[in-house]
């Protein structure tokens, strides 16, 4: 698979198009119309950016504290 985006404009494609198609279709693109440029570019278009964590998620992450082997579970005092 390559990765080619779209250096002139016609009008089915817009300038700056970015697709991934398997290699042969891509050697019979690459040219005139379009060009070959890396996958973290096509990556970067095409993948929605992770939320950060706010500093609730974190703290709670924190204040978790593993069980060690015999203990029990605070929340579940009535199991015994």
């Amino acid at each position: 698979m390559k990765c080619i985006k779209a250096i002139k404009e016609t009008k089915d494609i817009a300038l700056g198009t970015i697709k991934r198609v398997d290699d042969k279709t891509a050697v019979n693109m690459v040219g005139n119309m379009w060009s070959y440029i890396p996958k973290s570019e096509w990556k970067a278009a095409t993948r929605k950016p992770k939320a950060e964590k706010s500093e609730e998620q974190q703290s709670e992450v924190l204040e978790k504290k593993p069980y060690k082997k015999g203990q029990k579970s605070e929340k579940h005092k009535n199991k015994q």
